[in-house]
């Protein structure tokens, strides 16, 4: 088999750089989204789906010391891993490469936080190895274009597997090889479908954590001698001839990757999220903000919104459907709810989420008449863009267009949103004075360790 498969040549780049080869903007910024993903974390305590969650995974665990974000229980290093994935993933408000569409924090950071725990891993280590994974999931996002998507797949519960497998080699102290064939042994578990959106099922929340069981296993087999192949992605029957039927963009994958670093670390373009809804629907929430002003109180008669064709089908169709969102996960995924909502207030956060605002009927009344089209201006994939025509009572017509989503590009959020952004997440489950502790940990994770850290995140 050639020595350089994409599997091969992303090992070799795991395996080789040091975080000192890291431009210092990369780093600051990977501490700025891992601060992003704990405050979710922890806020994610306050959600329905927590209990449940923990309950299940606990029932299986035979125990362990590895700690639950925000949480008293300790389990062994996959199945906390397994619960702090969708603890960080299950609002839906974490970080986003635009252009792979997947969110890589999510990806990487569970399988770092545990297996760092268990391994007393510096906060050096722990951010190399999550940097690594964070890292393979954007290359292998970009290599196909939103294809995952397209054919039913949540491409960050595909990616996961992966980047998991990289970040747990990366911590395990694995050489070329071994993390070579241990993202061949995951490319045996890779998946996670979509069918979720019919009815609000809560799975997507499941798929990072569980590409972090995976990648924790197969790192841990390869290291005991266990074989895996060493073409997972480009191979017959690999990735993209199962799941894609049809090549990717391998190049993308690979393309200035060495044992030195990346010439370009894609993760330094990854958007964090100001609203908690689908980044999708970005665009057209801060287009319907800014026309809030000029609305004035004023009723309106109808609304057209303009998104990115390649979206319409997650958060705009089926159109009754999405009219009608009832449940959060259902409101989180529908253009028209949001659209409605920013207009009437000028504002989205994690309070219109709740069940009294699911249920305002204004907004619900108001989504209704949300129309949602082609967007012919779209900067898509690179930002989504978005735009809002607004149709008034008194005859006027108001119109905003959105190219650069806020969040991202020359928008990108910086230490002292995301600052604020973690706070108000934390607020929903510990208290300040502790949460501004962790704050202060995370951007100087280079001076602790994964155990100091997991030990303030743990409730008290």
């Amino acid at each position: 088999m050639p020595e350089t498969s994409a599997a091969r040549q992303i090992a070799r780049f795991a395996a080789g750089f040091r975080l000192a080869d890291v431009p210092e903007a990369v780093r600051h910024r990977a501490k700025l989204h891992i601060l992003d993903a704990l405050g979710l974390g922890l806020a994610s305590n306050a959600q329905a789906y927590a209990e449940p969650t923990v309950a299940g995974i606990t029932a299986m665990s035979e125990g362990g010391s590895c700690s639950l974000i925000g949480r008293s229980e300790r389990l062994g290093v996959r199945d906390a891993a397994l619960v702090n994935g969708v603890l960080i993933h299950g609002l839906d408000f974490d970080d986003t490469h635009l252009a792979s569409i997947i969110h890589p924090t999510a990806t990487s950071l569970p399988a770092a936080l545990a297996l760092g725990e268990a391994l007393d891993a510096s906060g050096s280590d722990l951010l190399a190895a999550f940097l690594a994974g964070a890292e393979t999931s954007i290359r292998i996002g970009l290599a196909v274009d939103g294809g995952f998507h397209h054919v039913g797949y949540h491409a960050t519960g595909v990616v996961s597997h992966f980047a998991s497998a990289v970040t747990a080699g990366r911590l395990l102290g694995l050489n070329e090889d071994q993390i070579t064939q241990a993202q061949g042994v995951t490319g045996s578990t890779a998946s996670g479908i979509q069918v979720f959106l019919e009815e609000g099922a809560w799975t997507k929340r499941f798929h990072p954590g569980w590409g972090a069981v995976a990648g924790i296993t197969a790192a841990n087999l390869v290291k005991h001698g266990f074989k895996g192949p060493t073409r997972p992605y480009e191979g017959k029957f690999g990735l993209f001839d199962t799941h894609l039927h049809e090549p990717a963009k391998l190049d993308a994958m690979t393309d200035g990757l060495g044992p030195d670093g990346c010439e370009v670390w894609h993760f330094g373009e990854t958007a964090l999220k100001p609203y908690p809804v689908c980044h999708f629907i970005h665009g057209c929430a801060d287009a319907a903000i800014e026309l809030f002003p000029e609305i004035g109180g004023t009723e309106i008669v109808g609304v057209k919104a303009y998104l990115a064709q390649p979206t319409l089908h997650i958060i705009a169709e089926p159109a009754e459907a999405k009219e009608n969102a009832r449940t959060e996960y259902e409101a989180k995924f529908s253009a028209q709810f949001v659209i409605a909502a920013c207009l009437l207030k000028g504002f989205f956060g994690l309070p219109d989420l709740l069940p009294e605002a699911l249920a305002d009927p204004a907004v619900q009344a108001l989504a209704k008449k949300v129309k949602c089209f082609e967007d012919p201006d779209t900067a898509f994939p690179t930002f989504f863009s978005g735009g809002v025509e607004v149709s008034l009572a008194d005859g006027r017509v108001l119109t905003r267009h959105i190219r650069v989503n806020s969040g991202a590009g020359e928008r990108a959020m910086g230490t002292e949103a995301v600052s604020a952004k973690f706070l108000s997440s934390a607020s929903l489950a510990i208290a300040a004075e502790k949460a501004t502790r962790i704050r202060d940990a995370v951007l100087a994770l280079d001076d602790m360790s994964a155990r100091e850290l997991m030990t303030l995140l743990r409730a008290d």
